[in-house]
């Protein structure tokens, strides 16, 4: 609805403050045409706000200096979605979670009687629970370190290991901090720019008394998607040629992403029902473990050094279960004897 357009540009406006925003960049947040928002400027200017435009290279939009409205203009979707907000468990990580709350209840107490009632509502009705099955969150120890690193602007020490297992010692500029599926992350300049850090990896932290000026123009979400998409495209790549089974497929269909599977498709079968398919597990460890427990319908055709890998699992598999299999074999054929031993003494 226009309404609520409008009521939305005049916040954007008012969050900017005097800094001027031009009007690609309104209609962008908008999701509107330029067009649509210089028709809204006149509307809002109709009604009495002091809203100007500066034109040329270095122009924009902005209200007058120090003028703000006391409307928030909260609509029925905009109240459901903030009262369906838990307090995750991120949130209690870094002391947060009771602000939370009180910050929900005062909201509450700010809404008008007709919408409290639809908070309530859909608090009932909608819960978000981001933590996953079976797993426990990871422990990291310095996180409260860490924040106030990111909360205060001040360089932080840090002792780090890295996947490889590699450990180093660095000075950064924690910028900020993400949270992904449970696991948190520290977005960081380093001497290469901002890198991206485990939280669970961080072994040692200590802030500095230095501070940093964050990079002009920075954001976090931004940096962030850049990161994961670099991530994605230069991860380490290990493939390998399996031959599965109809059951070993949907085995292997059910721990892979989706986006394997239409490839898999594509590959005949054989005459015994079975198809040779590749597969991109990152890293050997990861094929290992994934393979392993997939049983006899996958089968690991190359590399050589994956297959010898698991040939060498299996051999020591079978010497621990084997051995003991033996020796309750050679157990029960040495008592069978005394077993008919003692009935032949019981019926004389």
């Amino acid at each position: 609805m226009r309404a609520d357009r409008l009521l939305s540009l005049l916040l954007l406006l008012q969050q900017a403050k005097s800094r001027q925003l031009t009007a690609e960049e309104l209609a962008r947040r908008l999701q509107v045409s330029a067009r649509t928002i210089y028709r809204d400027l006149d509307a809002l200017s109709s009604a009495g706000v002091p809203v100007y435009a500066h034109r040329g290279p270095n122009g924009g939009i902005a209200l007058l200096e120090g003028w703000q409205t006391s409307l928030t203009g909260l609509t029925q979707p905009e109240v459901q979605a903030l009262s369906a907000i838990a307090a995750p468990g991120a949130l209690a990580d870094i002391g947060l979670s009771a602000a939370l709350q009180s910050g929900l209840i005062k909201l509450s107490a700010a809404l008008p009687v007709v919408q409290r009632s639809v908070a309530e509502h859909a608090r009932q009705r909608l819960h978000v629970d981001s933590s996953g099955w079976f797993q426990g969150r990871e422990v990291v120890p310095h996180l409260e370190v860490l924040r106030e690193g990111v909360w205060q602007d001040r360089k932080v020490w840090l002792a780090y290991r890295d996947f490889d297992g590699v450990a180093s010692e660095r000075v950064v500029d924690p910028y900020g901090l993400v949270i992904k599926a449970d696991r948190w992350y520290l977005v960081a300049g380093t001497e290469r720019g901002p890198s991206v850090f485990r939280g669970a990896r961080v072994e040692g932290a200590r802030l500095l008394d230095e501070g940093f000026a964050r990079p002009e123009g920075f954001d976090l979400a931004g940096c962030w998607t850049a990161w994961c998409q670099r991530f994605a495209e230069r991860r380490a790549s290990y493939v390998a040629t399996l031959r599965v089974t109809e059951e070993g497929e949907a085995a292997l269909r059910r721990i892979r992403p989706s986006g394997e599977h239409e490839r898999w498709g594509q590959e005949r079968c054989g005459r015994d029902g079975a198809r040779t398919v590749t597969v991109d597990f990152e890293r050997e460890s990861i094929a290992v473990s994934q393979v392993v427990g997939l049983g006899r319908g996958v089968e690991v055709v190359e590399p050589a050094a994956l297959r010898a890998r698991l040939e060498a699992i299996v051999a020591d598999l079978g010497a621990v279960y084997g051995a003991r299999d033996a020796a309750r074999s050679n157990a029960g054929a040495a008592a069978a004897p005394r077993r008919r031993r003692g009935r032949r003494k019981a019926a004389s």
